[in-house]
């Protein structure tokens, strides 16, 4: 298991590491650009294989897609039905390794449910149960036993209701349930991955740019003073995501953007169920509002083409604003409107260029070799960052011939993987984001009342807000408050977060 005395990600961590690469000659084996899911699970595959490993990032842990998504782990479905066996079935065993052994605890079943009225065709509802019967075989396939993630089957329109309150009941005919994997947040992925990472002597660096990438070195540049200096390395991994085509020039790739949007659960009934729609004209895709953390909703997806540079922090389009509310309206008694949406988020896939239409490219990965002899790791998706990692790592041990030990990482828990006993009185919630690092988290808080919210109806309490500066690399406010937490999912609960989470950011010494 990690030893988690070396997990302690804070500014004097970071300062220090700084200092540290700036002042040595000696290579490393690995250079890691970007903080991602893919680039931390390149810094803990190459770290557990004995190499020498640093990890570079721009801005923040889990800054760029990897926040963005619909907090799924999910078992490929959609990729089985436009034919792409091999990435659903790579899908479905790598969601059964993180939901049996990489990250139990930030992982639970999310019921899927598409109800079914008397207007709905035969068709989709021969689809859409053959869809799940399925995915029911690729579950066995992978090993998951039905205690993890139930079979699908049929239920009674009563059923559905008891999931989904606000469900039409006029015509309604009962429903179809099936499980996938649902992650508590996808940002709390990353930074797990990032500190067992650490743990194992990888070196995790925020806002820390790769200015340029040379044969043999890199330079870098601590982003918060403007100091350069240059990192000797054998090899380089281009972990970038929509920035990857910046890094290496050679890459050429076309971004889809993805929209979410973020309403309180009170809108849909507190359902306990995601509602599955169709969308009109098409029979392999669906939208979903999904019950999620902190009381909150998540309505998605849209596939969008996103030509042009990239943004920090992508806008959804109106269209898809519209788009999201008037099809999950079609299965509601009880619309909802945009005057209910409290955020919206938008992310960018970093697909490879090629024709048709975004929704139809694969989600295939690939690892590339190209400019300066760096290996480039592009396209994918959260479900499958391990096997990305683990490709990205052997091109680089092969092509720089590097000394390294096999790929460790398909039976390798992540810190609080592992189930232990919390303090009375420690709330569910932060058990559910800290799993068995639960107890840490309460016995390492310095501040006064660890256990209170950190702000009216917002379950974080202020032992997370500590605990995400002293050992989670949390240097800023919007550091805590949108990537820690997702407390800024939802803009005005970001502002009444804010000034509590200042003053511990004050507490802890954190300059601001």
């Amino acid at each position: 298991m990690p030893d988690t005395q070396t997990t302690q990600l804070d500014a004097v961590y970071r300062y220090a590491a700084l200092q540290r690469l700036a002042e040595s000659d000696e290579p490393v084996d690995v250079v890691v650009i970007g903080g991602g899911i893919t680039g931390v699970g390149a810094a803990l595959d190459a770290a557990t294989r004995g190499l020498a490993v640093v990890l570079v990032e721009a801005q923040d842990l889990a800054f760029g897609t990897s926040r963005w998504s619909s907090k799924l782990v999910h078992g490929g479905l959609r990729y089985l039905a436009t034919g792409d066996v091999g990435i659903a079935r790579e899908s479905a065993m790598e969601r059964h390794r993180i939901m049996t052994t990489i990250a139990p605890h930030l992982v639970s079943p999310m019921t899927q449910l598409v109800p079914i009225h008397s207007d709905t065709k035969p068709l989709t509802r021969g689809l859409v149960r053959a869809g799940f019967v399925a995915g029911d075989a690729l579950r066995l396939s992978a090993g998951t036993k039905g205690s993890t993630l139930p079979r699908s089957r049929h239920v009674r329109a009563a059923r559905v209701l008891e999931y989904c309150p606000t469900v039409r009941p006029d015509g309604l005919r009962g429903g179809l349930v099936a499980h996938d994997g649902q992650l508590i947040d996808d940002a709390r992925l990353v930074v797990g991955v990032a500190r067992t990472a650490a743990s194992h002597g990888a070196t995790i660096l925020t806002y820390t740019k790769a200015v340029s990438v040379e044969p043999g070195q890199v330079q870098l540049e601590d982003v918060r003073t403007g100091q350069t200096f240059t990192v000797a390395t054998r090899s380089v991994i281009n972990a970038a995501g929509v920035w990857a085509d910046q890094v290496d020039p050679t890459i050429k790739l076309r971004p889809s953007r993805g929209t979410h949007l973020v309403f309180d659960a009170k809108a849909f009934g507190n359902p306990t169920a995601a509602l599955t729609v169709q969308i009109p004209g098409h029979t392999n895709r669906f939208v979903f509002a999904m019950p999620e953390q902190l009381g909150r909703v998540y309505l998605g997806l849209t596939d969008e083409d996103a030509p042009g540079p990239v943004p920090d922090e992508p806008v959804p389009a109106d269209s898809e604003i519209d788009f999201l509310i008037d099809t999950i309206n079609l299965a509601l008694a009880q619309p909802v409107s945009r005057a209910d949406v409290i955020g919206m988020y938008a992310g960018l896939r970093p697909l490879l260029q090629s024709e048709g239409s975004t929704a139809d490219l694969s989600r295939n990965h690939a690892v590339l070799q190209g400019y300066s002899g760096m290996i480039s790791v592009v396209g994918g998706k959260l479900t499958t960052y391990r096997k990305m990692a683990e490709d990205a790592v052997d091109k680089a041990v092969q092509t720089a011939g590097l000394t390294a030990g096999p790929c460790r990482t398909a039976t390798m828990p992540l810190i609080g993987a592992a189930p232990a006993p919390a303090p009375a009185g420690t709330p569910k919630s932060l058990i559910a984001r800290f799993g068995g690092e639960s107890a840490r988290v309460v016995d390492k808080a310095n501040i006064g009342d660890p256990l209170a919210q950190i702000a009216d109806g917002i379950d974080v309490t202020r032992a997370e807000i500590e605990y995400a500066f002293t050992h989670e690399g949390a240097i800023t406010v919007d550091d805590v408050l949108h990537r820690r937490t997702r407390i800024g999912l939802a803009p005005a609960d970001a502002d009444k977060a804010r000034p509590a989470v200042e003053k511990i950011a004050d507490a802890v010494g954190i300059t601001r």
